[in-house]
């Protein structure tokens, strides 16, 4: 039936579009643009629909064409012929999927649920195909006979695996099955994505008097009277739920009242039982997921979810998680007492709470330090940044940086772009930068891309890859001046970028390395943003133009490890909660998601002042997809990138160009031809210790041995 839809859909389309056919960028032969890249202000909604219902068609065509081939099935005419089908298809997608998540209308909202099924069903079309699994399934078994090389062999591996993992194996009525629950997991992650969007943008805390913004910086009075001259409130001051609105009330502002008001709506953001909830949506994710894994022959999702990463079972991640979360859990009792302290000296008596910790942390990290993070952010001027960034990129690996905004199609007018040139004088890549709020954005900050690296036959096609974040805004007279923690940011989505730019495959399906191995290089990049030798590049303030004194540098040093035990506690808390929920091997029918979180984080001693980062109801790494059973992998990446630069360190030179290329070479480079392990052993020729991230987050107090999975469970 839904074939017949489907294909009722596209002729309807077709039939009608004549004249849209020879207008619509992506069935043009060229977009007649430089390097290729999408004429974003020429694209309509109807263009994305018109190209996602032409490119499932034709990619449905190939997969027939490979299925009627009456030669015997080989490498070149199954799996390299699979690996390049859906070109279009990949086109448009590329371009509709980081355009509704960074520019996100009511028309994309409903163009993806209308395609959310259409897409599902599609994908299933391919990895349900008895005929085509039966021709792949001669390759693999006779894969001795065609000489492959180590590219080739691993392609074919993953062909395989994820015809396996796709339910190939099923019998038909487990097969009939698996298409209603991803269909249905789909749209559901769909939904859940966009109502947090929704509570995001449009959850708002209206502030009548300037008296209750009290220690609040300036900037950010300014950005509250903004936002509520733009929402008709004049005269008033108000706050959404992006976090360069609403961190700094939580960091700054001395009204407990106010503090709380926010808290409370951020953090429970999918949870005021209005037509955006997200309770019942993460109650059925969490049940459909489980029918799933259980159709597929796995115990609970996690186990299927981690079959397949590095980590290979949920015991080895509990192992990790469980390893920092005692130390990190005493560090966070000291700052707790830290905080008591502040309080008292504020005149109070009262026992802290979750809205409390961050405004009188910041207090006591001054009365420690004396460091004012408000100080420090004149001298992280956005543009000054992005110098340093290009700097290190520059340093380590040769890269210059040419903008070319004024020359490249442009999706977002805030946003920046540059061509990125190789050592050798080639331009490598293709770099935009978006990294202001504004409605219709989704939160936090993450990498994507219009194109992905590609060969076509020996040339190689460049990618085009984006960083997308929140960060603070101009504000009166005042460029956007970052935090610490966004400079952070900054540098880790770039890092994400390094890895797009040099990624050099000659296949798409051995593009993609495994979920908790793909953070490395972006949080390995994050080292540099505040060694002295790099804040000297950039960190200049924003009025004279000095650079940073010395003094301030050796404060950001000393203090950085200041409060992570809340930062460790609060990241593991949700790790837990994602692990927890997944390993479920039953799902009670009254299960409450919240009191769930709530049970299993008592239950391991977390202290009452910090909720996880994220909590279920706004969860979405876990319960919008991509990192389902997955949170943890920021985690077992920060063992491989601490670990990394304590490479670096050990030559007395962060800036080592032998090991510098080395990590080009065997992180950067393979893209997924390795597995996350051996290309970290041929980076350090050796598993990586967990000593680095215990040193890194102040944790540390004796000297660990273990290994990552020096005694990995094999399932």
């Amino acid at each position: 039936m839904k074939r017949c839809l489907f294909t009722a859909a596209l002729a309807l389309t077709l039939s009608g579009a004549g004249m849209a056919q020879n207008t619509n960028p992506f069935l043009s032969e060229s977009y007649g643009t430089p390097y290729e890249i999408a004429p974003f202000e020429k694209i309509t909604i109807d263009n994305y629909r018109e190209a996602y219902l032409k490119g499932m068609e034709e990619q449905k065509q190939e997969i027939n064409a490979i299925i009627r081939n009456r030669a015997v099935p080989d490498f070149e005419n199954t799996i390299v012929a699979l690996d390049q089908s859906g070109k279009l298809l990949s086109k448009v997608q590329s371009t509709f999927g980081p355009i509704s998540s960074s520019n996100s209308t009511e028309e994309t909202r409903a163009l993806q649920k209308e395609l959310s099924p259409l897409l599902s069903a599609h994908n299933d079309d391919i990895y349900l195909n008895p005929q085509l699994f039966a021709k792949v399934k001669e390759v693999y078994d006779n894969q001795q006979k065609f000489g492959l090389n180590k590219e080739q062999t691993k392609l074919l591996k993953n062909v395989y695996d994820r015809f396996i993992r796709g339910g190939a194996g099923l019998n038909d009525e487990q097969k009939e099955e698996l298409r209603k629950l991803n269909t249905e997991i789909s749209m559901l992650q769909l939904t859940f994505s966009q109502n947090l969007m929704h509570e995001t943008n449009n959850t708002y805390v209206t502030v009548d008097k300037l008296e209750d913004l009290e220690g609040l910086p300036e900037a950010n009075i300014e950005a509250a009277a903004k936002m509520a001259e733009e929402n008709g409130q004049k005269g008033k001051w108000m706050f959404n739920m992006q976090r360069p609105s609403c961190n700094p009330v939580l960091q700054y502002c001395k009204n407990r009242e106010l503090r709380h008001r926010i808290y409370d709506a951020y953090y429970n953001r999918g949870n005021q039982n209005n037509e955006y909830d997200n309770k019942e949506i993460a109650r059925k994710l969490v049940t459909l997921r489980l029918q799933k894994a259980k159709l597929m022959g796995y115990e609970d999702y996690a186990s299927l979810a981690l079959d397949s990463r590095m980590a290979k079972n949920e015991q080895n991640v509990y192992r990790l998680l469980d390893q920092v979360w005692a130390p990190a859990v005493e560090k966070a009792k000291e700052e707790l007492n830290d905080i008591r302290a502040e309080i008292k000296k504020d005149g109070y008596n009262f026992e802290p709470e979750g809205w409390d910790y961050m405004y009188y942390l910041n207090k006591a990290k001054q009365a420690k330090y004396t460091i004012d993070e408000d100080q420090v952010s004149e001298y992280l001027q956005i543009d000054n940044v992005m110098k340093g960034i290009f700097y290190v990129a520059n340093k380590l690996y040769g890269l210059t940086f040419k903008e070319c905004t004024d020359k490249f199609p442009v999706y977002e007018k805030t946003a920046k772009s540059w061509e990125v040139i190789d050592k050798d004088g080639k331009v490598l890549a293709i770099f935009y930068s978006d990294y202001y709020p504004r409605d219709g954005k989704g939160a936090g900050a993450w990498c994507t891309g219009f194109r992905s690296q590609d060969y076509n036959g020996t040339e190689r096609v460049l990618p085009i890859v984006a960083n997308v974040c929140n960060m603070a805004t101009p504000s009166g007279d005042k460029p956007a001046l970052q935090s610490i923690d966004n400079v952070t940011t900054m540098f880790h989505e770039f890092g994400h970028a390094l890895h797009s730019f040099m990624r050099d495959v000659h296949y798409h399906g051995v593009s993609n390395v495994e979920r908790d191995f793909v953070e490395l290089p972006s949080q390995f990049n994050e080292h540099w943003a505040f060694e002295p030798e790099v804040l000297d590049i950039y960190a200049r303030h924003y009025k004279t133009g000095e650079v940073i004194p010395m003094e301030l540098v050796n404060k950001i040093e000393e203090s950085a490890k200041y409060g992570q035990g809340f930062a460790t506690v609060e990241y593991i808390a949700a790790s837990l909660v994602d692990m927890d929920l997944h390993t479920l091997k039953e799902i009670p029918a009254d299960l409450n998601v919240m009191d769930f979180e709530t049970q299993k984080l008592k239950e391991r001693g977390i202290p009452s002042q910090i909720l996880p980062r994220y909590r279920v109801t706004n969860f979405s790494h876990t319960m919008g997809g991509g990192y389902t059973a997955g949170y943890y992998s920021y985690m077992w990446a920060e063992v491989l990138d601490c670990d990394a630069f304590e490479a670096f360190k050990e030559t007395g030179d962060i800036f080592n160009q032998e090991l510098a290329e080395k990590f080009r070479k065997s992180i950067l480079t393979p893209g997924g031809i390795d597995d996350g392990m051996t290309m970290y052993k041929n980076f350090r020729g050796r598993e990586p210790k967990i000593d680095g991230l215990l040193k890194n987050r102040g944790l540390m107090k004796e000297e660990p041995k273990t290994l990552i999975n020096g005694d990995i469970e094999k399932r």
